[in-house]
């Protein structure tokens, strides 16, 4: 087994909403001006932070989870994005020792732990001095295997505010204070759902990273940051390589500012299967590209697009007449929306594919939020009965006016809310249309499934794609090399 030096750092914090997502995108843009290689990670499901540190980075970003993923995989997927050449910055989520129980599972701590990766901690400091170290001087008992690396300030007032917190952390821990953010004045980051507003909706995202890595520059010891990443020790492991292989398949993805939420490993591992992905914007492209095989429609936000996804017609019924004549279709959460009747939000109504006899409301509250584990109980084109789904769900809408002898509901969920009664997987037709979404790290089902669905449509297509083989060693997705 190989070993890995590979400079590398998580950010964390005490809490969600202390700041560390302004502070890794400054951070990596910051680093990015450096002429260092920046390669991003998110830790848990989350899109839209993932999508401003790709922005950041101008490069991908690579989400880890240690709910999805064992962590062979985690460390697999890691060793295969990472790089000798770059500085990898991770962000957690939420606090550093938050996870699913009160043993902090799933928790930035764990995937710091797998990744031997050096911990710096962003401290909201609003309205608090000494306290901090006290908090700091905790999470290193509790955690007493983790490297923690430096401690950033958040919300720094006054000159004196920062000597308080400094000289408090530097004298209980071994700790330095590596910088601070300071509060920034005229500086808004636009937010929507609990989180940030998608860097494809705000108009002006690539200023915003910008003001950001000045603030980062001008207020953090970037040097030390820079020497802390390349203490990280060496990693031992086998890296995810993804196989290239020649595109016998056309799968359809919407991509634009109403379906955004897509994790990169799912399109990469769509490609190694044999699927040429061609990308369709649905606020603008008015007819589908010809010879698709199969649809992949991803999650986003279709109530705040949805004057142009209504307006665009024809794009609308040439999406319902391919998809009434048995055109496959994976749709998840904002791509199941988009396949009903209609949208309702804010007081307007707007008219979507319609192949659903399915109405969506959306709400000011979350109608569902959190991990999902799923069982399919009924058949389906994508997964046999008995499969075990784990994955996510974060949704404002629910379904109304629902046509119930018209779908069939095909999850049964343990955790999690879904479509409705602990049910979710909406199926009509060739269509699978679900709140929940999956990785294909924690389910690789999921790729085979949609690719072979793919050239069971393709005319002349006579054998079935060979299993999906996740060696242990390797972790290398098998493809099929039928010819066609």
């Amino acid at each position: 087994m190989h070993k890995f030096t590979l400079p590398r750092l998580v950010i964390s914090a005490q809490k969600g909403g202390a700041g560390k997502t302004l502070f890794a995108l400054g951070l990596v843009a910051a680093l990015k001006k450096k002429g260092h290689w920046v390669i991003p990670f998110k830790k848990g499901p989350d899109y839209i932070d993932a999508g401003w540190l790709s922005l950041a980075a101008g490069h991908p970003c690579y989400n880890l989870d240690p709910f999805f993923m064992s962590q062979e995989t985690i460390l697999s997927s890691f060793l295969g994005h990472a790089s000798p050449e770059g500085i990898s910055v991770i962000e957690g989520n939420r606090g550093l020792l938050d996870g699913v129980d009160s043993q902090g599972s799933c928790s930035t701590a764990q995937l710091a732990r797998v990744l031997k990766a050096p911990v710096i901690l962003v401290l909201d400091s609003t309205k608090v001095t000494r306290s901090l170290a006290a908090f700091v001087k905790g999470c290193q008992v509790i955690e007493k295997d983790l490297f923690f690396g430096g401690v950033i300030l958040n919300q720094i007032v006054r000159l004196r505010h920062e000597k308080i917190i400094t000289e408090s952390i530097e004298k209980y821990t071994d700790l330095k204070v590596l910088g601070i953010l300071p509060r920034l004045k005229n500086f808004s980051f636009p937010m929507r759902h609990l989180g940030l507003l998608p860097w494809q909706e705000h108009g002006e995202g690539e200023e915003v990273v910008e003001k950001l890595a000045r603030v980062v520059e001008e207020n953090v010891d970037l040097d030390a940051v820079e020497r802390l990443a390349h203490e990280a020790v060496p990693l031992s492991g086998a890296p995810l390589r993804w196989p290239a292989v020649q595109p016998v398949v056309k799968i359809g993805v919407l991509r634009d500012e109403a379906f955004q939420f897509y994790y990169p490993e799912n399109l990469m591992a769509l490609e190694s299967l044999g699927a040429e992905l061609v990308y369709i914007d649905a606020l603008r492209e008015r007819t589908l590209p010809s010879g698709l095989h199969a649809l992949y429609i991803g999650g986003g936000f279709p109530e705040t697009q949805g004057e142009a996804l209504a307006d665009n017609l024809s794009l609308r019924q040439e999406l319902r007449e391919a998809l009434e004549e048995g055109l496959p279709a994976y749709a998840e959460c904002g791509g199941l929306m988009y396949l009903g009747r209609r949208i309702f939000w804010r007081g307007k109504s707007f008219d979507m594919v319609g192949v659903l006899p399915i109405d969506f409301a959306v709400h000011e509250r979350p109608q569902g939020h959190g991990y999902v584990q799923a069982t399919v109980i009924k058949p389906n084109p994508f997964y046999p009965v008995g499969t075990k789904l784990k994955g996510h769900e974060f949704h404002y809408s629910c379904p109304v006016n629902v046509k119930e002898n018209a779908i069939s509901l095909v999850l049964k969920l343990e955790k999690g809310h879904g479509f409705a009664q602990k049910l979710d997987g909406v199926v009509y037709r060739n269509i699978f249309g679900a709140y929940t979404h999956v990785h294909v790290l924690g389910q690789p089902l999921w790729a085979k499934a949609l690719v072979e669905a793919a050239f069971k449509r393709k005319e002349g297509f006579k054998e079935d794609l060979r299993e999906v083989v996740w060696r242990p060693e390797s972790l290398m997705l098998g493809y099929c090399q039928t010819k066609i």
